[in-house]
């Protein structure tokens, strides 16, 4: 906590590496998020994901306090719930079976969302789309509808956050990875 009271970005991240995160309980995240607010956006963003990536995602408890801030007034722990949501589907692990009230819930409330929650619902509207294709076309035609990220530039190698672009080139990444004569995709 001497490093997080330095109110510094760089010290706060390599807190957020070797803070107990047995005393990571309800009150000390809520005042972690509390501070992150303080940073400008990309760093506030960073920070939160370094704290899921790095401590949240490492105990039973907090996965679970996590998974509760679908509608917290947070931004950033709304952020950390959809995130976590596409993380369980990008590394590989099998998603909870919540697939379908997720991608209602995005396109119920994704266009009037705060934009680090806008980037977060459209990450795992995309790796559902990737992963699942029984909802993929519903995905892409999310992307269309909202039109987030369409015009966005990238740099060269880079995957678009435009839903049917990213979409597509995942997709098509994973269809080249062939593992024991199958595609590396899981179908339903």
């Amino acid at each position: 906590m001497e490093l997080w009271s330095t109110e510094e970005f760089l010290p706060r991240l390599l807190a957020i590496l070797i803070m107990d995160k047995k005393l990571l309980s309800e009150d000390v995240l809520n005042k972690l998020d509390k501070d992150m607010q303080t940073h400008p956006f990309d760093e506030r963003n960073n920070l939160m994901d370094w704290l899921m990536a790095n401590q949240l995602t490492k105990d039973k408890k907090t996965i679970a306090l996590m998974q509760t801030w679908e509608s917290s007034p947070s931004a950033l722990q709304r952020r950390v719930f959809w995130y976590y949501q596409a993380r369980l589907r990008w590394t590989g692990q099998t998603p909870p079976d919540n697939t379908e009230d997720l991608l209602s819930a995005i396109e119920a409330n994704i266009r009037q969302e705060e934009p680090e929650v806008q980037w977060a619902m459209n990450f795992i509207a995309g790796w559902i789309g990737v992963y699942d294709q029984k909802y993929r076309a519903r995905c892409i035609k999310l992307g269309e509808n909202t039109g987030l990220y369409k015009d966005e530039m990238v740099s060269r190698g880079c995957t678009p956050n435009y839903l049917p672009e990213f979409i597509a080139i995942e997709v098509n990444k994973r269809n080249k990875c062939v593992v024991g004569g199958k595609a590396n995709l899981q179908e339903e």
